[in-house]
């Protein structure tokens, strides 16, 4: 059977990340980087496709994992009626080169272990030639080279274009393999402890997660989600992914199957408010200088998403030789929605640097002329229908969320030439006009009277979930009888099971797609927000707990969840959900949880 999204546990080293399954096999990982050629690709095809598994002989579904406290090193154990073994997986903050580390330690008894690597680079379609050299196996195509050592040295076979090794351990012993990644043209990087490397992982993870000020309910949660996000950060330019995986389907078997390996900006606010409430300055600091740096240029070429250093061409194709996730193709690498017009990054932007500038970080130079320059530019296109935060594929339109997020935009730029005037610059009389005028307009077109609603876009009787953020973002109180009746509306039309859609599938109306999705955690975790915002907390604390309890069993989540199946679903683990567990959590008890 092909596991589930919720089966797999994340391990990485803030450059890059695996997807480690509950059988021990490490099925997806890109090298060197997040967006990098997967050499394993099993998750969204099989194992000729790569993976590396090591288990006890002839056993399946681990008998339980966990994250050592506080840490992104992993701990797998199977009882066995030989006796009990455990794998310990990281991948050690680099120096040079990637590394992978699994450490086999015998636990009881005498237990005979397994390891099977099949490498596959470039995302599966290619088997490298390997030989032996210096006591490893060296695996070669192109312009991959892969080290495979193991301390004490063990006997390895190839097999089925597979590397082989067998193994007893007894209670106490130890067997650690370690797999490093270099260029093919250079040498072999220097080897590496596993064991020490190890040990400073655990000392690293413990020391950065001890920084975390929230001291609340679910604050192993909490934790847990920071250390997401922080693995998810591409660590030489500080940007964040949405994911570390392409394609895990929004719909089993459907087409809904996006590549999640890059940077949105979109994600900036809510990411850089969960960083600074949460205690960490210089995660924060360091997500504030990518956005920077990657939308420095002409305002009119600003992108809705970049690469981790800020790349701008992220061209979308398809992998035929994957039969995808569960079936679900087709396969895609790259992302076409960076081509999108998308009129709310622009308020996200001028958000994301209001925020930061409240918080008190180091002002960087050029901050605020390029700020006026995106104001110009927005005032000149702020009327025309977008793409929309969904990223819609079946045509643009006059989307309410856009315009709010205009609004936004708006709103910051006066207020921050308000609190600072010795910035200069910028038209501050015209900006105060064009925010009540498109305020306006948003109150006359995007909301329906009758049913006491804000709507999808303007004209429609559709909602949508991003409606949820009205009051959060400050276009109006969350008393305001059109705020309350829009939380009450989407609780009544987008929620399944109490858990929140997007926005309704049916018809394929809006985007262009055929089937369905499950209901969006990070809509989810907003509707908790909004029903805290407009006093209904004990609702609010309710859905908290319910969302907090679909993570998987190392407290990981997904972009979406199917109420039906049981199962999460879309990339893995989703950076705008953890986002958005802490953004609640700080919510619902920020002050009690205030450390």
């Amino acid at each position: 059977m092909h596991p589930h999204i919720e089966d797999y546990a994340l391990i990485g080293d803030q450059q890059t990340a695996a997807l480690v399954s509950t059988d021990g096999s490490v099925d997806w990982l890109c090298l060197p980087r997040f967006d990098s050629a997967a050499c394993f690709a099993k998750l969204l095809g099989d194992e000729d496709n790569g993976h590396w598994r090591i288990a006890p002989k002839g056993a399946e579904r681990c008998t339980r994992r966990a994250y050592r406290p506080d840490t992104l090193v992993l701990d797998t154990e199977w009882e066995t009626a030989e006796g009990a073994v455990r794998i310990t997986d990281l991948m050690p903050q680099r120096d040079r080169a990637p590394d992978l580390v699994r450490i086999v330690e015998g636990l009881r008894g005498e237990v005979t272990v397994h390891s099977v690597l099949r490498l596959r680079f470039d995302h599966g379609s290619i088997v490298p030639w390997v030989r032996r050299a210096d006591g490893h196996r060296v695996a070669v195509a192109g312009p991959d080279s892969a080290w495979l050592r193991s301390e004490p040295e063990v006997h390895t076979w190839g097999e089925d274009f597979g590397t082989h090794a067998e193994f007893t351990v007894a209670e106490g012993e130890k067997v650690a393999f370690v797999l490093t990644w270099h260029p093919s043209h250079e040498p072999r990087p220097p080897l590496i402890d596993p064991y020490v490397s190890l040990e400073h992982s655990v000392e690293d993870w413990r020391a950065w997660a001890a920084h975390c000020r929230y001291q609340g309910p679910h604050r192993d949660a909490v934790v847990r989600s920071l250390i997401t996000l922080k693995a998810l950060t591409y660590q030489p330019t500080g940007g964040i992914v949405a994911a570390p995986t392409t394609s895990l389907p929004e719909e089993p078997g459907g087409v809904r199957n996006w590549d999640y390996r890059f940077c949105w900006l979109r994600d900036s606010t809510l990411t850089l408010g969960a960083l600074l409430s949460a205690g960490y300055l210089e995660e924060a600091e360091a997500w504030r200088d990518w956005l920077l740096r990657a939308v420095a240029g002409n305002p009119s070429d600003l992108q809705i998403m970049y690469g981790v250093a800020g790349e701008r061409r992220l061209p979308e194709y398809e992998l035929p030789w994957l039969s995808g996730f569960a079936a679900s193709a087709p396969v895609r690498i790259g992302n076409d929605a960076v081509n999108q017009l998308q009129l709310d990054v622009y308020g996200e932007v001028m958000d994301s640097l209001s925020l930061a500038r409240l918080a008190g970080m180091r002002p960087q130079p050029q901050m605020w002329e390029l700020q006026c320059a995106l104001m110009d530019f927005l005032a000149t296109v702020w009327r025309e229908p977008d793409e929309g935060l969904w990223e819609v594929r079946g045509g643009r339109r006059q989307f309410v969320h856009s315009k709010v997020m205009t609004w936004v935009a708006l709103d910051r730029a006066v207020r921050t030439l308000e609190h600072h005037p010795e910035l200069g610059g910028g038209d501050v009389d015209g900006w105060r006009a064009l925010r009540d005028e498109v305020h306006r307009e948003v109150c006359e077109k995007g909301y329906d009277p009758v049913r006491n609603t804000f709507t999808q876009y303007y004209g429609s009787r559709e909602l949508d979930a991003s409606l949820l953020l009205v009051p959060r973002v400050g276009f109006l109180p969350p008393d305001d009888p059109r705020v309350v009746g829009t939380v009450d509306a989407v609780g009544a039309e987008l929620t399944r099971d109490g858990l929140v859609r997007r926005y309704s599938t049916e018809g394929r109306q809006v985007d262009g797609l055929p089937g369905g999705e499950g209901t969006f955690l990070v809509c989810s975790f907003w509707y908790a927000d909004a029903l805290h915002a407009t006093g209904r907390t004990k609702e609010a604390r309710e859905l908290f707990e319910r969302l907090v309890g679909l993570a998987n069993d190392v407290g990981l989540l997904a972009e979406e969840y199917d109420p039906v199946s049981g199962h999460q679903l879309g990339n893995f683990p989703q950076a705008f959900s953890h986002v958005g567990l802490v953004n609640t959590a700080l919510a619902l008890f920020g002050d009690e949880g205030a450390g």
